[in-house]
C-alpha cells in the first residue's frame, strides 16, 4: 500500500533556513521539495566532490577485503588529509597501471625479436651501420629472400606461421626498397622493460601502504561524505524555497506521513517564528510515494522500482503482482535442479552484507523455492525426468499441456488487472466511470466459464451457464450495455455508442495480444528444459557412459565420468545462465507491460526521501 502523507506550507524568517533545516534533519521525517533545482557551478564542484568520496569509499570497502590491506595500519590525523592522500595515491596508481599496461605491450612487440642489447645496436649505428627490423608473410619472405640478399645482408630472427621476422643491415638513411613491413623498436630491450615493469610493480604495492592507511581512516572519509550531502541538501532547500517581502521571509513545501505528522508537529509549535499550514495530501499533489508491505510483498518492491513507483493517491501494485512474478520466475526456469543451484547463490548472498544485498538474496531464496516446488511438479531435475525415481507419482506434462494453461494464467492476472482498474477509478471518479471497463471484464468472465472452461477440461462445464443459457447471454447483454452505451453517463448515448466502437476494435486487439504474450512462459520453460536434455544426451553420448560401463577398465570409466561432467557442467552453467536472465526478465515484462497497461497503473518519480542526520 501507498503511505498515506501530509503537506506542510513553512513560513519563516530567511536566517532562521539553516538552523531550521537542521532540527527538521535531526527528526528525520520531513521530505521537502526542491523540485526544479538547477546546480549553479559551485553546486557541480559539490557534486563532483561528493561522488569524489563515495568513490573513494566504496574502493576502500573493497581494499579492506583483499590481502593487499595492513590491519595494524595508522589511521590519518583527520577526514581531510585522508582524502588528500587516498586521491594522490589513487591518480598514481592509475599512472602507474597505464604505464605498466603499456610496457606489457611494448614488450609482446618485441617479444618474437627475442632478447636485443640497444647499446650494442647504438655501438652498431656510431659505426655506420644501421640495423633496420621488418617483418613479412612467410611466403612472401621465402619468395624473396634471395632477390633481398643480393642486394641487402639480410638475417632472419623469428618466424610464425604466417610472420617472419628479419632484419636488415643498411648504411644510415639507405633506402631499401623490398615489400615488407618495417617496424620501430623501443629504446629499452626486452631485458630492460622486464626491468622497468618490476620497478613499476614495486611501486604499486608501495601504494597499498597509503591505502591502508586510508581504509583504517574510513570512518572519517565517510562523516566527511555525510556533511558534504547534508550540506548540499540545504542548498538544494535554499534555492528552490520560494522568497518574500525582500528576502526577509522564506516559504518551502514539506511532506510527512500521516502516521508520524503529530511528531512533526510538536517540534513545529516548539520552533520558533516559523508559522505552518498542514493537509492531507490529495491525488493533484505532487506527493512524494513511500510504499508500505509487509515483509514478503517488500521483496518484490525493488522488481516494481525498476519501472517506477505508483502516483500518490492510486494503488500500491506490489501486492498483487508479487506472487504472479514469483510464479512466473518457477514457470520459465522450470527445472527442480537449477532451482536448488539458485537458492543455494542466494543463500551464499546473505552474507555479504547490505541491505540491498540481502533483499536482493531473499528475492532469490523466495524464486527459487518456487522454482524447486514447479520444476518437481513439472518432472524435471537438471533435465531428467523425476518420474524415473517416483514412478507413482503424477507429474506435470509440460511440454502437452502447459500451452494452454499459460494463457489461462494470462487470462486471470489480465482480469485480475480489470478489477483493480475498476475499484480505483470507483474509488477516485465515481462508480459510474467504471462502466466501460465493468462491461468488458463481464464479457471476458462470461466468455472464460462458459467457453474457457471446457477448453481446459471437458469436465469443467458449468450446466447452468454455457455459451447458449440464459445467465451467460444476460451478464454479456449487461456487459454490452455497459461498454457501448454508458462507458461514460455524461455524454450523448449515440456519442458513447461510436466511442464503444471504436475501443470494442481496440480492446479486442489489445486484449488478444496481452493474452497471447503469456505464451512466452511456456516457450522459455520448454526451451529451457529441452536444451537441459540435449547437454544430457551430449554429456552421455559423446563418452559412451549411454551404452553402459560393462566390460570397460577401471580408469576408462573413470575418465568417460570425468568427461562427461565437463560437458555437464559447462553446458548446464550456459543454460542456467541464459534460462535465469530470461526468467528474471520476462516476467517482469508481463508485470510491466500486461499487467500494469489492464490494472490502469499511473507512474510517480519521486519518492520520500525525508532530511536526514547523515553523519555517524
Amino acid at each position: 500500500m501507498i503511505s498515506k502523507m501530509t503537506r506542510y506550507d513553512f513560513v519563516l524568517y530567511g536566517a532562521q533556513a539553516d538552523d531550521f533545516i537542521e532540527q527538521l534533519r535531526s527528526l528525520g521525517l520531513v521530505d521537502i521539495t526542491t523540485t526544479g533545482w538547477e546546480p549553479s557551478d559551485e553546486d557541480r564542484g559539490l557534486l563532483l566532490d561528493i561522488d569524489a568520496h563515495n568513490k573513494a569509499v566504496d574502493y576502500l570497502r573493497g581494499f579492506v577485503k583483499s590481502d593487499a590491506f595492513d590491519a595494524a595500519a595508522k589511521p590519518y590525523a583527520d577526514a581531510t588529509e585522508a582524502f588528500k592522500a587516498y586521491m594522490q595515491a589513487q591518480a598514481e596508481r592509475t599512472s602507474l597501471v597505464q604505464e605498466i599496461a603499456r610496457i606489457e605491450k611494448q614488450r609482446d612487440e618485441i617479444e618474437p625479436w627475442g632478447r636485443f642489447s640497444a647499446d650494442e645496436a647504438a655501438a652498431l649505428a656510431a659505426r655506420g651501420i644501421v640495423l633496420r627490423y621488418f617483418t613479412a608473410q612467410t611466403s612472401t619472405f621465402d619468395k624473396s629472400l634471395d632477390a633481398w640478399s643480393a642486394d641487402y645482408t639480410v638475417a632472419e630472427i623469428n618466424r610464425t606461421a604466417s610472420t617472419v621476422y628479419f632484419v636488415v643491415m643498411a648504411a644510415p638513411d639507405a633506402d631499401i626498397a623490398i615489400d615488407a613491413q618495417e617496424v620501430k623498436l623501443p629504446a629499452m630491450d626486452f631485458s630492460a622493460l622486464d626491468g622497468e615493469r618490476k620497478r613499476l610493480e614495486e611501486r604499486l604495492r608501495q601504494l597499498d601502504a597509503i591505502f591502508s592507511r586510508a581504509a583504517a581512516s574510513i570512518g572519517m572519509i565517510d562523516d566527511q561524505t555525510a556533511e558534504l550531502k547534508e550540506r548540499l541538501q540545504g542548498l538544494k532547500v535554499g534555492a528552490t524555497a520560494v522568497r518574500e517581502a525582500d528576502g526577509e521571509l522564506m516559504i518551502m513545501e514539506g511532506w510527512a506521513e500521516a502516521d508520524t505528522s503529530e511528531r512533526v508537529d510538536r517540534m513545529l509549535e516548539e520552533y520558533p517564528n516559523v508559522v505552518y499550514l498542514k493537509r492531507d495530501a490529495t491525488m493533484d499533489d505532487d506527493a512524494p510515494v513511500k510504499l508500505k508491505n509487509n515483509r514478503f510483498m517488500r521483496l518484490f518492491e525493488m522488481i516494481g522500482a525498476m519501472y517506477a513507483l505508483p502516483k500518490y493517491g492510486t494503488m500500491d501494485l506490489t501486492p498483487f503482482f508479487g506472487p504472479f512474478y514469483m510464479l512466473f520466475f518457477a514457470i520459465c526456469l522450470a527445472d527442480a535442479g537449477y532451482g536448488l543451484v539458485l537458492l543455494a547463490l542466494g543463500l551464499g548472498l546473505l552474507f555479504k552484507g547490505g541491505e540491498k544485498m540481502r533483499q536482493a538474496a531473499w528475492l532469490s531464496i523466495v524464486c527459487s523455492t518456487a522454482t524447486v516446488a514447479f520444476g518437481f511438479y513439472a518432472n524435471s531435475f537438471f533435465g531428467m525426468p523425476i518420474s524415473a525415481v517416483l514412478p507413482g507419482v503424477r507429474f506435470l506434462d509440460f511440454q502437452n499441456d502447459f500451452f494452454s494453461i499459460a494463457l489461462a494464467i494470462g487470462v486471470v492476472q489480465i482480469m485480475l488487472g480489470m478489477i483493480l482498474n475498476i475499484y480505483l477509478k470507483t474509488k477516485l471518479f465515481g462508480f459510474t466511470s467504471s462502466f466501460g471497463t465493468l462491461g468488458w471484464f463481464l464479457v471476458l468472465l462470461a466468455g472464460c466459464l462458459a467457453a474457457g472452461l471446457p477448453m481446459l477440461n471437458e469436465n469443467w462445464v458449468i450446466p447452468w451457464f454455457t455459451t447458449s443459457s440464459p445467465a451467460f447471454l444476460a451478464v454479456v447483454g449487461v456487459g454490452l450495455v455497459l461498454m457501448l452505451l454508458l462507458n461514460n453517463v455524461r455524454r450523448n448515448p449515440l456519442i458513447n455508442l461510436g466511442a464503444g466502437l471504436w475501443d470494442t476494435y481496440n480492446n479486442i486487439t489489445g486484449l488478444l495480444s496481452d493474452v497471447l504474450s503469456y505464451i512466452r512462459l511456456f516457450a522459455i520453460g520448454l526451451s529451457g528444459g529441452v536444451l537441459a536434455q540435449v547437454f544430457n544426451s551430449l554429456g552421455l553420448g559423446l563418452t559412451g557412459l549411454s551404452d553402459g560401463i560393462e566390460g570397460m577398465d577401471w580408469w576408462v570409466v573413470a575418465m568417460k565420468i570425468v568427461g562427461a561432467s565437463m560437458i555437464l557442467l559447462v553446458g548446464h552453467g550456459i543454460n542456467l545462465f541464459m534460462s535465469a536472465i530470461s526468467s528474471f526478465v520476462h516476467p517482469m515484462r508481463l508485470t510491466f507491460v500486461e499487467f500494469y497497461k489492464n490494472a490502469g497503473f499511473e507512474m510517480s518519480q519521486r519518492s520520500f526521501e525525508p532530511l536526514q542526520k547523515l553523519k555517524k
